[in-house]
Order: structure tokens, then C-alpha cells, then sequence
């Protein structure tokens, strides 16, 4: 088995707010990186993830760009040695509602690589979830939702 998925949502804003809700690091932050964003997600870069329930943060390489369509990153599996590939697809379905499609590739094809991308799957279908709920009705879903894994 192909460690590998696809998870995808509706939102109810047009691409351009959508797409800058992942690129911006004040909005991501706002919803997803709870800790902070170290910048824009410029093609090229590599940008800082934090997560208030993480030790990070986490370098994010930015590997491709195309505006208010797709972003593609990398960062390391959390087994170590070797990075995944994500990418956000954004697709406007009419000038008030976007599909985002998030995509993860690149596991190990071992025990380790399969539940990692189990964790990976969950966590980018909260994010889904959350900005959503962040983009349509201001609301933090992820505020509150986690105590911190480390001390």
C-alpha cells in the first residue's frame, strides 16, 4: 500500500480569500499554525510553522506557487530523514465558493510511514475543517482543542 490521500471541503468565499487564508501568515496563523508563520508562502522559501501543541517549529519549503490555484510544500514525515509533499488544490466553483483539495504523498511504504500518514490525513482534514469555520464565521477551531505535547 501507497501511503497517500486526498481530503477536500467547500468554503464558501471566493478562490482569491481562500487561497490567501494558506499563503498569508497572519491568516494560517489566525486558524492553523497557532504558534505562528514565519512569512508568506513564496515559491522558493522556506517558511517556519508553529503549533501551540507542538514543539516546533517545523520548516515548511515552498516548492511551487500559482496564484489562486496551488501551493505545494514539503516538510519532514515524522518519522525523520525524508519530507512529504503537500499540495493544496483551489478550485472556484463560481465567484462565492471555492473547493480546496489537500494532497499528501511520500511516506515510507513501512509501518511507521502508513500511520504517520493517518495522523498527516486527520490533521490536514481538521485544517480543512478550520478554515472553514475560520473563513466563513471568524471562529478558531483549533483554540482551545489541544493541551500542549510538550513542556
Amino acid at each position: 500500500m501507497i501511503p497517500k490521500f486526498e481530503v477536500s471541503i467547500i468554503i464558501q468565499k471566493p478562490v482569491n480569500e481562500v487561497f490567501d487564508a494558506v499563503y498569508n501568515p497572519k491568516k494560517i496563523s489566525a486558524y492553523f499554525t497557532t504558534a505562528g508563520s514565519s512569512a508568506p508562502l513564496k515559491e522558493g522559501t522556506t517558511v517556519q510553522w508553529e503549533f501551540a501543541d507542538f514543539a516546533g517549529p517545523f520548516p515548511v519549503p515552498v516548492k511551487q506557487v500559482i496564484q489562486d490555484k496551488l501551493i505545494v510544500i514539503e516538510w519532514e514525515a515524522e518519522a525523520g530523514g525524508y519530507n512529504t509533499k503537500t499540495e493544496f488544490v483551489f478550485e472556484a466553483l463560481n465567484d462565492k465558493e471555492t473547493k480546496v483539495k489537500i494532497y499528501e504523498t511520500g511516506w515510507k511504504e513501512d509501518e511507521a510511514g502508513i500511520s504517520s500518514s493517518y495522523k498527516n490525513c486527520m490533521g490536514w482534514s481538521q485544517m480543512a475543517c478550520a478554515m472553514k469555520a475560520y473563513l466563513e464565521y471568524g471562529i478558531n477551531l483549533r483554540q482551545g482543542a489541544y493541551k500542549p505535547l510538550y513542556s
